[in-house]
């Protein structure tokens, strides 16, 4: 799947294989929200960002309209996978909304804004995954922080 933001010029891309395993990964955490960090490279100046893995919190809080994940527990997973893939790079976070609609809530804005401000991480424009679902429809919502707004990518 590709997607793009043409106002912006920024394109994503995500296999339809890593998509499948973020949805079954959520539904195993029914009824409650769940989800992770999201790992990839840019190309094309920095215009193309291509989502190849997640990595899992080991820590998290979660219920039928939150999920708040922790850093604690993953650090050696991440030294590991920069170890074996050293073009690959954190690039934002992932998450589901069972029986909901793939759409930021205010929380969901404010996780952005904290990823953004943090002093450890180095990342300028973090891209939120959240996946809608219900028994019979699935969505996916790609959004990408750029110059202090949140688009869609469509």
């Amino acid at each position: 799947m590709i997607l793009r933001i043409e106002k912006i010029g920024l394109s994503l891309e995500v296999s339809d294989e890593l998509l499948n395993k973020l949805l079954e990964i959520g539904r195993n955490h029914y009824p409650n929200e769940f989800g992770g960090f999201l790992m990839g490279y840019y190309s094309k100046g920095n215009k193309h960002l291509q989502i190849t893995d997640t990595i899992l919190p080991k820590k998290y809080q979660t219920s039928k309209y939150s999920f708040e994940r922790s850093t604690k527990g993953v650090e050696i997973e991440f030294t590991e996978f920069y170890t074996s893939n050293p073009s690959k790079v954190y690039v934002g976070e992932w998450h589901t909304h069972p029986d909901n609609s793939p759409i930021p809530s205010n929380t969901d804005i404010s996780a952005i804004n904290t990823i953004i401000n943090s002093k450890n991480l180095s990342i300028q424009n973090p891209v939120l995954l959240i996946i809608g679902y219900s028994k019979a429809i699935v969505s996916f919502g790609f959004y990408v922080w750029f110059e202090n707004n949140l688009y869609k990518y469509e």
